[in-house]
């Protein structure tokens, strides 16, 4: 609770943090919006594959030119600027650097920077929950036996999500479910690029005129997005999903306790210490009453009648039988609270949510029926989304996870619906797909 404060001194000392940011696109602008007005960090360089359009995201967002016109890290470093390339590897590399942000969404490209963070020392925020949910637990593991800080990424909602965790169990509570909101409907699943924007309210109008990648929108709605997050935090929290995955079950914030409850006792939940997302739309289209779409909770219970009437004394809203209640933020910032994680990781060496196990994996699920030769296009497309399996469940089926779904060819004919497995494409021999293989390896006899 004393990060400003320890960060204040950080800069009173001239010692800020310093730190790398990789990926200047819309989650990266978020946090360059915030970085120069947090006192004791420093914000070296920013590397993107074009440092053009980062340093058209830094004027986006109200840096001043002369803020990053550095000539080198070293200069940056001496300045108090920043340096804009498009080498991260160096830069990673460079004794300029303490923390890495790796803000890209490229589970390869992800997985490449935290190795690399591994042999450089350099602590890493991982905005990247795509290479979290491919590869986070081996990840995390490396990172520890390096001596570094691996970290999920504060603003997003799996962090979040660890948060609220952290606290119901530090306050003497059992974790029953904790999740996000979403808007979902089970015809989503079959939302492509093409179709994404009608499901969306946008006009051609709007999207002509917006920032828009359809395939990224389209990972949000067809579901995708929440089983990689879900995955994020099952690996993080020792939550665990549903044997069938996400269920989605419409759900406002003033149902919580009564929906994410077990089903014996009137609720949606397979068990107790599940990871579940809810929707924002009723089963008919209809909207959720005060739902939840943009936020995160946690539902917790009593279980004792002194804390249930303890629950009653304080105006907690709960379910009918008064053992479960809910606390939920409804909002989350996205990149404008990130330096919650680089400030944590820097200066208590603490991650703001990582891997301790695999428990949740995403795999690949046929969206039409698919033929021998054709490309898998990845998350968001028109061939596949992600469906949260227990991790047991991915390994003994052999799924192919969804971070390596892009690019590979199909080698014989997967119906509509099924989940494509290793045994159904020509897997490319990349440094990706060694990781992910070593880490089934590892997990599968752990």
């Amino acid at each position: 609770m004393n990060l400003h404060k320890l960060l204040a001194q950080r800069a009173t000392d001239n010692k800020p943090l310093r730190v790398l940011l990789i990926g200047a696109g819309k989650f990266g602008s978020m946090f360059l919006s915030q970085v120069r007005r947090t006192p004791g960090l420093h914000l070296v360089a920013v590397a993107d594959l074009s440092p053009q359009r980062a340093r058209e995201s830094l004027a986006r967002v109200g840096w001043p030119a002369e803020q990053h016109g550095a000539t080198s890290l070293d200069d940056a470093r001496q300045h108090g600027t920043t340096f804009l390339t498009d080498d991260a590897p160096t830069a990673i590399a460079s004794d300029a650097i303490e923390i890495v942000i790796d803000a890209t969404g490229s589970p390869a490209a992800g997985i490449r920077h935290v190795l690399a963070c591994c042999k450089h020392g350099k602590h890493i925020v991982m905005v990247n929950v795509e290479a979290d949910a491919l590869a986070g637990p081996l990840l995390a593991q490396r990172a520890k036996e390096a001596g570094i800080v691996y970290t999920l990424a504060y603003g997003d909602q799996p962090a979040l999500i660890c948060e609220m965790v952290d606290w119901a169990r530090t306050a003497g509570f059992e974790v029953i479910a904790a999740g996000k909101g979403t808007k979902y409907l089970p015809v989503y699943h079959e939302a492509t690029p093409d179709t994404v924007w009608g499901h969306y309210g946008f006009t051609p109008e709007q999207v002509a005129v917006g920032d828009f990648n359809a395939q990224m929108f389209n990972s949000f709605l067809d579901g995708t997005k929440s089983a990689i997050e879900m995955a994020a935090v099952a690996n993080a929290t020792g939550l665990t999903p549903a044997p069938d995955g996400l269920e989605f079950p419409p759900c406002g914030v003033d149902d919580l306790p009564r929906v994410m409850r077990p089903r014996a006792e009137g609720g949606h939940l397979t068990h107790r210490g599940q990871v579940e997302v809810i929707s924002s739309l009723e089963r008919d289209g209809r909207p959720v009453f005060r739902d939840l779409r943009w936020g995160v909770y946690v539902n917790f219970a009593a279980d004792s009648d002194y804390v249930r009437r303890c629950f009653k004394e304080y105006g907690l809203h709960t379910d009918d039988s008064g053992n479960y209640a809910a606390m939920y933020k409804p909002y989350h910032l996205i990149g404008l609270e990130l330096g919650i994680s680089v400030a944590s990781v820097g200066l208590r060496s603490e991650a703001t949510g990582a891997a301790t196990g695999f428990r949740g994996d995403v795999v690949s699920i046929a969206k039409r029926d698919l033929n021998e030769g054709e490309s898998l296009d990845g998350e968001g497309g028109y061939t596949v989304y992600g469906r949260l399996m227990p991790a047991a469940d991915s390994l003994a089926c052999a799924g192919l996870p969804i971070g390596l779904a892009h690019g590979v060819k199909i080698t014989r004919r997967v119906a509509k619906g099924q989940a494509v497995t290793w045994h159904d494409i020509a897997a490319p021999d990349s440094e990706a797909v060694c990781v992910r293989r070593e880490m089934e390896a590892s997990f599968r006899t752990a």
